[in-house]
């Protein structure tokens, strides 16, 4: 039961993020991509450039809180899915890595460009 409820919250927040990029000017191109080394939750296109998005919530700021939560192993599986997302592609495009946390009941913070490989 406690799973399912996550998987709703975590649904919830991944669509106020869509939301709230597509009204920030980019435009939704795939959600919850999986692949065997893991999952995008939002794959968005802004101007020429392909936005692998990390989504995280967190109710309170402990432990450092939503931004904190995206650690450098999972900034590698999120890295390896997007490789694997691109090796589909034809043709080359510019990607970056963005994330959008939700804390407690806050307006969403928009990383443009959280890490790279």
């Amino acid at each position: 039961m406690r799973a399912i409820i996550k998987r709703q919250t975590g649904d919830q927040y991944e669509q106020q993020a869509c939301d709230f990029l597509i009204s920030a000017g980019l435009s939704l191109v795939c959600k919850n991509y999986t692949s065997r080394f893991g999952e995008i939750d939002l794959i968005m296109q802004h101007g020429d450039t392909l936005v692998f998005v990390e989504v995280r919530y967190r109710a309170g700021a402990e432990f450092g809180g939503a931004l904190a939560s995206v650690t450098r192993s999972k900034q590698r599986r999120i890295i390896k899915a997007a490789k694997s997302y691109l090796m589909q592609r034809p043709f080359e495009v510019y990607c970056r890595f963005d994330v959008v946390a939700f804390e407690s009941q806050q307006a969403p913070i928009w990383l443009q460009n959280a890490f790279q490989e």
